[in-house]
């Protein structure tokens, strides 16, 4: 699914008014009828009180008729106009007539005087401001957000909270409305995926309004948000004559002493999704225990606790490096050796992305498309510091393009970037915030590439199938009790709900060694 920006969705509009031969009026009773359809859904004639807080814009005429859809079905509502301009648009003209016709006057609200009193057993629906602010809301305006942020009530915003800008960072966080859910149009907004406005957006869920969708897809939007359709068009089915030179040879490079756990998991993932072999080189104490915990994989050693030499014999399609490798100054010696000299595709975790910013020059010798897999910090580390989630972005998207990487910067929507083109995960939970969690996905995307998958595709995939296991697993394990093992035994079950429509998949039976 595509992620556009205000303009994007604006010539959304204007093309399917067009193509369509309809009118921005009825383009916007059918937008707001879904969203009465849903809330109606949600209540079922319950006698609670509403409050419809509309603004002058389109977003305001949203907010008219989903108020007179909810008059004509019974509902207790209370509409208010805010009056912050003497501009109307059109559409608000003519919906702020048709309710007037049914003999419902919205309350004017002019000043903080004005302000309704809310319970918190209420209702709010949030339609003042929508996809087209440019500033702050300022004044009152901005009074009675922080009125209603103040209730504690359900409020539910209309395409976007009001205050929050889509595309860029916020410039005042006193005047944006905190929304319990949201309901947005046609595609997600870019905002709602970005860790700095997490506390104005919890819920949210797209609706369709029929825009244009061959207009949409000759935008060629260059950010995505991916779902479960969008994954089934990248995986790759066996056929009956494979075997297991078929699906690669995965390296995972890693491990120190205290951290074999860390290249046990990475390997038991690159197993666990369909690796045709696996080889893991670690320091010699870690010998017995791969071996003993991970008895398909095979072990090479470096020296006694840590790795120096990187002298490994494996002939690997890819390799991953970092998980738990440390950063002793002979391992980092070894590691810009292995760098320089590696034709191999890569993926790059953990300790090595830190090994690779204490020595930069060495991101001239990663083969084109290597997997760097970093969390905030290690990113931090890698391109600087960044103002905003705005320039986060950026900084990344230069940083991919300048050296040809993809980066997959995790978090509870992880994205990844390749160049200008961004991927955001609609899965996980944060059940995946635990120990390990990393290790196991950077052993799922090297045992994709080593598959023959498109390293985007495989860091996509994988992304995707490494959240999934933890939406699948919620119900049975709870946030706390699940751990990285728990992603290894919840894979399978993330892999056939790619084949499912709306069945439930039972939980994998077998135990987590």
């Amino acid at each position: 699914m595509f992620i556009l920006n205000s303009h994007q969705i604006s010539a959304a509009d204007k093309a399917t008014i067009t193509t369509n031969n309809i009118s921005s009026i009825d383009l916007m009773e059918h937008a707001a009828k879904q969203c009465f359809n849903w809330l109606h859904t949600q209540l079922q004639g319950e006698n609670i009180k509403i409050h419809i807080f509309c603004g002058i814009g389109n977003n305001g005429g949203d907010g008219l008729v989903i108020a007179r859809y909810l008059y004509k079905n019974g509902y207790d509502v209370d509409c208010y106009i805010v009056n912050f301009s003497e501009k109307r648009t059109k559409e608000f003209l003519i919906n702020y007539d048709r309710l007037k016709e049914l003999g419902k006057w919205p309350i004017i609200i002019n000043d903080e005087h004005n302000f309704p009193e809310i319970s918190s057993k209420d209702i709010i629906i949030d339609a003042i401001f929508g996809n087209g602010l440019t500033r702050p809301p300022e004044n009152f305006t901005k009074k009675l957000i922080n009125h209603i942020n103040n209730t504690n009530a359900f409020t539910l915003a209309i395409d976007l909270p009001s205050g929050l800008p889509s595309d860029v960072a916020i410039l005042d966080k006193n005047a944006v409305l905190k929304a319990t859910h949201t309901l947005t149009f046609q595609t997600p907004k870019l905002a709602f995926l970005l860790p700095d406005n997490s506390n104005f957006i919890n819920t949210w869920e797209v609706i369709d309004i029929g825009l244009d969708l061959n207009f949409i897809n000759n935008l060629k939007p260059n950010l995505h948000y991916i779902l479960k359709n969008d994954i089934l068009q990248l995986y790759k089915p066996r056929t009956k004559w494979s075997h297991k030179g078929s699906f690669g040879h995965s390296l995972i490079i890693g491990g120190s002493f205290g951290k074999i756990g860390a290249a046990t998991l990475s390997t038991k993932a690159a197993l666990k999704i369909g690796s045709g072999l696996v080889t893991s080189y670690i320091p010699k104490c870690g010998y017995p225990i791969l071996q003993i915990a991970v008895p398909e994989a095979m072990v090479e050693v470096d020296n006694d606790i840590a790795l120096e030499y990187f002298n490994f014999k494996t002939k690997a399609t890819v390799i991953a490096v970092g998980p738990g490798i440390g950063t002793l100054d002979k391992t980092a010696i070894g590691f810009e050796k292995f760098i320089k000299t590696n034709k191999v595709p890569l993926v790059i975790d953990a300790d090595a992305l830190n090994l690779l910013s204490q020595n930069k020059t060495l991101l001239n010798y990663l083969p084109k498309n290597t997997v760097l897999t970093p969390h905030p910090k290690e990113l931090e580390r890698l391109i600087g510091p960044w103002k905003n989630d705005f320039e986060k972005l950026e900084k990344i998207s230069v940083f991919s393009k300048k050296f040809g990487l993809i980066i997959v910067l995790k978090g509870a929507h992880t994205v990844i970037v390749n160049n200008a083109t961004m991927y955001f995960n609609s899965t996980g939970n944060p059940a995946l915030a635990t120990a390990g969690s990393g290790d196991v996905l950077t052993g799922i995307i090297t045992g994709l590439i080593a598959q023959k998958y498109e390293p985007i595709n495989a860091a996509i995939l994988g992304v995707y199938l490494h959240g999934k296991t933890a939406d699948i697993a919620i119900s049975k394990t709870g946030y706390e009790t699940f751990t990285a093992s728990s992603i290894l035994k919840f894979l399978p079950n993330a892999l056939l709900d790619l084949f499912y429509k709306n069945e439930p998949i039972e939980e994998s039976k077998e135990n987590e060694s």
